[in-house]
Order: structure tokens, then C-alpha cells, then sequence
């Protein structure tokens, strides 16, 4: 076998380049359960007692929260000091031009060092890690992701001296590729098709390299590591609440691994039990509750990235939301794109599928003029220029119908 076949030198001895050229040759081989018999499957079923017992005024015995973290006034020392503290930004342009009364706000998290949400928890378990005594510099990380947490994670990798390696679904967009790549971390694509506990899946791949390498090899894994969830629960909710000085009728959020959603929404129902939670998952995923609202395209595949799995994370606690919507490609895109037309706001596909799930809800239920609802705005355009904001990309995916709003 290959892996076997191998020098298998101490791995503290390893160059980067060696541990980059060691992973490739793992991707390049077949998984063989046979030979690999210590690489195995997570079992994510949705959130655990374990997990639940952090999202409480009352944690676990010697846990500690983290200080916040303020951006400087001034100069910063790296440019991790410039994760989170993301503005709000009232939204009156798109409400009159989608007809809507309530208000309108969008949590603006593209304004995040990294672009996107997913950088405050790439942070976050990298500083748990070294806090807990399991990372240090020189280590290898290696995570399985749609891309955004993989930038959060090569950003913050670059700065602290980690090695980084990122299994990445074929789906995924070049722009994303190339900045990970420009980070200096290995980029490993996977079939778009894999389920997510197939052979060759990117979950799978990540695990056999990490077996492979040792014990400076560490997956983090944000389907399950309580710093997904921590970081919004401590940071994202509470700047959401002082910013709408807790004023705000309604929180709408898209899920991906569901950490955001699971975060935030523990929080606000701890402090603003008033706000209604309004989660929004793609067509083609199974995140939604109730099970049926998924039967339409169920597991198909779908283009807008970083949302949506074919699976429960362990970080998801889907009944935090009080009421599941579903979204379309077609409708996200659109509503992004008007977005981006309307407010100048240089988001991504699924803040337009957030938005739409807004406008749906508002709609739906009608809301009027006395309802404050918010939006959360994942990340930026930066990751999509080649897809949705392009015309052409448009027409050949079979969009060119779709007209800014």
C-alpha cells in the first residue's frame, strides 16, 4: 500500500513541503477501509448534551468565556485583530424596491478581516486549541469546508504559523481556491457528488490524512467543535443586540454547518426572548424542520455555496429556530444581486437567500410597519465574482432569465 510504502519519518521532522506532498499522495490513493482501519466516520446526529452545555448561563465547571475582542482605534498589531465587530446597516433602499414596511437591517459580516462570518470561528478554535494545550505553532491543520472557514483558517494560519490543509468539494469557487492557495495553504478537491460520509468525501479525506500524519496533525472539524458555536454565542449575538439595542422583532439567518444559526439564536433567546428566529436552508438540503419542508429537490445538488448539508452537524440545534423557510437558487441569486444593485452591498449568495427568506416570512405573515427584522449577510462577493455576479455564468447555469430587481 502506498501509506505503508512511504518514509515514514518522525512527522516533527517534516518540512511543510514534505506534509503538502505526503497529503497529496494520500488524496491520489483510494480510500481501502481494509488497510486504513483507524479512519472512521463521524457520528453527527445533531447537537449533543455536551455541546448544549456551553450554550447555557450556567457552563460546565472551569470553563472560562474569552475576553471580547475590540478592534483597535488605532493600529493593529495583525490583521486578526480585525475579525468580527462587523457594522449593521439599515436597508431602506431594498425594502422600498421589494415594497416591504417592516425595517430592513443587515448584519454586515463580509466586513470581517477574512470576508465572511466563518473567521471568527476559524479564530476561535484555533485559540481553544492552543488554550487547551492541543496546537501549537508548526502544527498541521486540516479541515473539510465549503471555503469560507478554509480562508478563516489560512488567514489565521499564515499569522500564527500553522500549516494548513483544506479538502474542498469540486462545487466550490475558483476565487476561494485561489485565496487559500495565496494563504499558502494545500487546496485537495473532492466530487461534488460525494455524500458527505462516502469514501471520497472531503469529511473522509481530511480524517485519512490526519491518521496518516499523527498527532501534529489536527482536524479541527467545525461540524462538531464547540468553538463553531461559542464564537457567535459570544460574540456575533451580543454585538446584534447592542447594535438594535435589543429592539429588533426578528432574526433571519441562513444555515451551513448550523454554528451561526445555533450561536446566535441561544443568546438572543436568552436575552431578547421576543425575536423571532427565522432560519433559512436551501433546496436540496435536509437541515429544515419539519423533515417535509425538504422533499422538494431533496438532496439535489444546488449552486449557491455555504449553506445547506446532506447531513445533521453536531453544532446544529435545529429546533433554535422558530420557524424553517427554504430558498432556491434562482431567488437567492436575484435578491443578491439586487443587493449588491440597490444598497452597495458586495455580498454572497446566500445573503440573498437570507434576504429572500426575509421578504418570504414578511410576506407571509404580514408584517407591517412596527417590525424590525434582521438579516445576517454571510460573506462577501469577493468569493463569487465568477458565478452569480457574472451574466455569463448566469446564462450557461441557466439563470440569464433572472432580472435585477
Amino acid at each position: 500500500m502506498l501509506l505503508r510504502a512511504m518514509p515514514r519519518r518522525a512527522f516533527a521532522t517534516m518540512s511543510r513541503q514534505e506534509v503538502f506532498a505526503f497529503a497529496q499522495k494520500i488524496h491520489a490513493t483510494p480510500f481501502d477501509k481494509a488497510k486504513e482501519p483507524t479512519v472512521t466516520c463521524p457520528n453527527y446526529e445533531g447537537l449533543n448534551s455536551e455541546l448544549d452545555a456551553y450554550l447555557s448561563t450556567n457552563p460546565p465547571a472551569g470553563y472560562t468565556t474569552p475576553p471580547r475582542q475590540q478592534r483597535p482605534t488605532k493600529i493593529g498589531n495583525n490583521v486578526l485583530e480585525y475579525i468580527g465587530n462587523t457594522p449593521m446597516v439599515k436597508l431602506d433602499r431594498i425594502r422600498k424596491v421589494l415594497g416591504v414596511e417592516p425595517e430592513l437591517y443587515g448584519k454586515c459580516e463580509f466586513f470581517s478581516a477574512g470576508g465572511s462570518v466563518k473567521d471568527r470561528i476559524a479564530l476561535r478554535m484555533i485559540e481553544d486549541g492552543e488554550r487547551e494545550g492541543l496546537l501549537k505553532p508548526g502544527d498541521t491543520l486540516i479541515e473539510a469546508t465549503s471555503g469560507n472557514t478554509g480562508v478563516g483558517l489560512c488567514m489565521a494560519g499564515a499569522v500564527l504559523g500553522y500549516n494548513v490543509i483544506i479538502t474542498l468539494p469540486q462545487k466550490m469557487s475558483g476565487e476561494k481556491v485561489n485565496m487559500m492557495k495565496g494563504l499558502g495553504a494545500l487546496i485537495l478537491r473532492t466530487p461534488t457528488e460525494a455524500a458527505w460520509n462516502a469514501d471520497d468525501s472531503h469529511i473522509i479525506l481530511a480524517r485519512r490524512i490526519k491518521e496518516a500524519l499523527g498527532e501534529r496533525a489536527h482536524v479541527l472539524d467545525q461540524y462538531q467543535n464547540k468553538g463553531n458555536v461559542l464564537a457567535h454565542y459570544d460574540t456575533t449575538a451580543e454585538e446584534i443586540l447592542e447594535q438594535m439595542d435589543g429592539k429588533m422583532t426578528h432574526l433571519v439567518l441562513t444555515a451551513g454547518t448550523g454554528g451561526t444559526l445555533t450561536g446566535i439564536a441561544r443568546k438572543i433567546k436568552q436575552k431578547a426572548p421576543h425575536v423571532v428566529i427565522v432560519a433559512v436552508d436551501p433546496e436540496g438540503s435536509i437541515l429544515a424542520l419539519p423533515d417535509s419542508l425538504n422533499d422538494k429537490n431533496r438532496l439535489q445538488p444546488y449552486h449557491v455555496e455555504g449553506i445547506g448539508y446532506d447531513f445533521i452537524p453536531t453544532v446544529l440545534e435545529q429546533n433554535v429556530a422558530d420557524v424553517w423557510l427554504k430558498s432556491n437558487d434562482e431567488d437567492s441569486f436575484q435578491h443578491a444581486r439586487a443587493l449588491v444593485r440597490h444598497e452597495g452591498l458586495m455580498i454572497g449568495g446566500s445573503s440573498g437567500g437570507a434576504l429572500h427568506g426575509a421578504v418570504d416570512y414578511i410576506r407571509r405573515e404580514k408584517l407591517g410597519k412596527d417590525a424590525k427584522v434582521v438579516c445576517l449577510f454571510a460573506d462577501s462577493t469577493r468569493n463569487y465574482m465568477s458565478k452569480f455576479l457574472a451574466d455569463e455564468w448566469m446564462t450557461e447555469t441557466g439563470f440569464g432569465h433572472i432580472k435585477d430587481l
